[in-house]
């Protein structure tokens, strides 16, 4: 139960996280402090019984569409932009076990004695037993996003939620940051943010999530405390698709 005593209004999430968040305000690289906050709203939640899948970008460390953009390859960049998301990764690994939450790295690039290969049954099994998984190397693929890859993460472990971390209040018709008269959306469906591009995900991962039923939530991780709220049936963010029950 948390502090409102409200019940869990879901068991098993897919949180996604931008390599950002992990930046703090330097902005690049990793900071500590920034990691911690994220760790200590996940470490409470799992106490009350909360599975937790997690994928985490690499834009603090390295932007492969933007490098890709200047002339690189492509496919060479997403690969190098992936290798980012597993030091990510690690790196919330390590700040999970240090806080006495057992966690695992699992990654969709062959990276032997660093990170476990990912086997959907065994994810499974890791969740099955407390664990966080940490879903590193995107998609293993080129071209898609990790927004892409947490919504195939999320319905490869049957994850009743996909939770993405941003540092606004939610989806709003205009950049709240540009437009102080932009409007915040508490509910929306999928086909609403396909049609008018509403900045959420990317245009894939937005129709996996609808062909598959699975609901978004986009909110200010940066607040604290509103993860648990999220999970215990606050309307904090907006919501997308399917109601929660």
């Amino acid at each position: 139960m948390s502090d409102s005593g409200a019940p869990l209004v879901v068991r098993r999430v897919l949180l996604k996280l931008s390599g950002e968040a992990l930046a703090g305000d330097g902005g690049f690289g990793v900071e500590r402090a920034a990691i911690s906050q994220v760790v200590n709203e996940i470490a409470g939640l799992v106490a009350e019984g909360v599975e937790f899948g997690l994928v985490v970008g690499g834009g603090n460390i390295f932007r492969g569409l933007s490098v890709a953009a200047d002339g690189m390859d492509r496919a060479t960049a997403d690969y190098m932009g992936m290798l980012a998301t597993v030091m990510n990764a690690l790196a919330l690994h390590d700040m999970l076990e240090r806080s006495g939450i057992q966690a695992r790295v699992m990654s969709a690039l062959g990276i032997d004695g660093i990170a476990e290969p990912f086997v959907r049954k065994r994810a499974l099994r890791h969740l099955e037993k407390g664990r966080v998984v940490i879903f590193a190397g995107g998609t293993g693929n080129p071209y898609f996003t990790t927004d892409t890859a947490a919504c195939v993460r999320a319905i490869d472990i049957n994850a009743e939620l996909v939770l993405k971390a941003t540092k606004v209040d939610g989806v709003y018709d205009a950049d709240p940051v540009n437009n102080a008269d932009a409007v915040l959306y508490k509910a929306v469906d999928y086909q609403r943010v396909l049609e008018e591009q509403l900045a959420v995900m990317d245009a894939t991962a937005i129709v996996m999530c609808r062909d598959h039923g699975l609901p978004l939530r986009v909110f200010n991780m940066t607040v604290n405390g509103v993860l648990s709220k999220v999970l215990h049936g606050s309307d904090d963010g907006t919501h997308i698709g399917k109601p929660l029950s």
